[in-house]
């Protein structure tokens, strides 16, 4: 099946009881049981329900995985990948990440034991370097937050294959509309379900998603023991809105497409990161490794936060928000919101300016988002 029938049939076979064609919500949390020992495939909904496993069988679909594993959060899922390891591993990052996994790395596992080590995302060589025998986990973003800049998954899993580790992808970003990891050799795909899997800012969640049966089983453990898990109506409203994930994503980059286009000409933007642009340096490696160039833009306006504020205070339609990948468009500030967490000095190592503007480009008419974009630069 094509992905735009699996989005809307994978997993989710009419109910066998009533007939409805749609997945009904199971808002119990426990399950009448036959006998002692004797279920019906269900005991108890933190170990599994029926609305979260039609989610999870979509989200493993969509990625071409054999499994999926439904969170109550983006940082859950991630949380889930983390605890593979073990106390002192070694973990190889990509420099370029969402600042809550820098939070996550920096104040709880370090302080747990963990050893990391950050690799420049725009240098392989840099993490041919980073991944020894010590290294058990290589994760990375692709495109990456805030900068959009993209990593060769299909070179980079050749070599954390040499060393024998696993290869996380977290694919928020790009949505498995656009990009699909694990067929370029991705051991672990994680997503924020808030973002575009959702796509109507109305939930929480996050899924990891394998086609490793060790990883899905140890996966699986953990997401039982530690419990951090959706709840049905989560999943429900996650299942409606992949299934207009394909058409959505359409709407998204086409509208950012252009937006990119409009901001790369205009005199009060110094620079454009967008991977869909032909003068990007991540062009050419958007082209092979994706289907399309996603719905964020970032951009540095001429001047700094002054000039950020002004614009930012000017804006009709983009609302000043956090999170990305819903249907209206939101404008963020990354060193005072979602990159808060690092000091001055590593983002300015990392290129995340105080200038620096992330669009998430809604699919509302691409005029009235071009006009609101052009009144705010004036």
């Amino acid at each position: 099946m094509k992905f735009e029938t699996k989005a809307i049939h994978s997993g989710q076979k009419p109910d066998p009881q009533t007939g409805a064609v749609i997945v009904p919500v199971y808002q119990t949390s426990t399950y009448q049981q036959e006998a002692i020992g004797k279920n019906k495939g269900y005991e108890y909904s933190r170990t599994g329900n029926p609305t979260r496993k039609a989610l999870e069988d979509v989200l493993a679909s969509l990625e071409e995985g054999e499994y999926g594993l439904a969170f109550a959060s983006g940082l859950a899922a991630t949380t889930a990948v983390f605890n593979l390891l073990e106390q002192g591993s070694h973990i190889v990052v990509g420099d370029d990440i969402y600042g809550g996994t820098y939070r996550l790395l920096e104040s709880i596992y370090k302080r747990s034991g963990l050893k990391i080590t950050y690799a420049d995302v725009d240098d392989l060589d840099s993490f041919e370097k980073a991944i020894n025998k010590d290294a058990k986990l290589i994760w990375v973003e692709t495109p990456t937050n805030p900068l959009l800049k993209i990593i060769d998954i299909k070179r980079l899993s050749e070599i954390v294959k040499r060393e024998d580790a696993i290869l996380a992808v977290d694919n928020t970003f790009a949505s498995p509309y656009f990009q699909k990891p694990l067929t370029l050799g991705a051991d672990i795909v994680v997503h924020s379900t808030t973002k575009y899997i959702s796509g109507h800012s109305d939930i929480i969640g996050g899924a990891v998603i394998t086609s490793n049966k060790q990883l899905y089983d140890d996966l699986k453990f953990y997401q039982n023991a530690a419990g951090a898990v959706p709840g049905s109506w989560d999943c429900w409203l996650a299942i409606r809105g992949i299934k207009t994930l394909a058409v959505r994503m359409r709407e998204h980059e086409k509208n950012a497409l252009y937006l990119a286009k409009y901001l790369e000409k205009h005199p009060n933007v110094n620079k454009v990161y967008y991977p869909g642009l032909s003068g990007s340096k991540q062009y050419d490696l958007a082209r092979k490794q994706m289907s399309g160039f996603g719905g964020i833009i970032s951009f540095e306006i001429k001047g700094g936060f002054p000039q950020v504020e002004k614009f930012i205070s000017k804006l009709k339609i983009f609302l000043l928000a956090e999170s990305l990948g819903g249907v209206e468009s939101l404008v963020c500030y990354p060193p005072k919101m979602t990159h808060s967490i690092f000091s001055v000095e590593e983002r300015e190592q990392r290129g995340i300016r105080d200038n620096l503007i992330r669009l998430s480009v809604g699919i509302e008419h691409i005029d009235d988002l071009t006009e609101d974009i052009k009144q705010a630069l004036l």
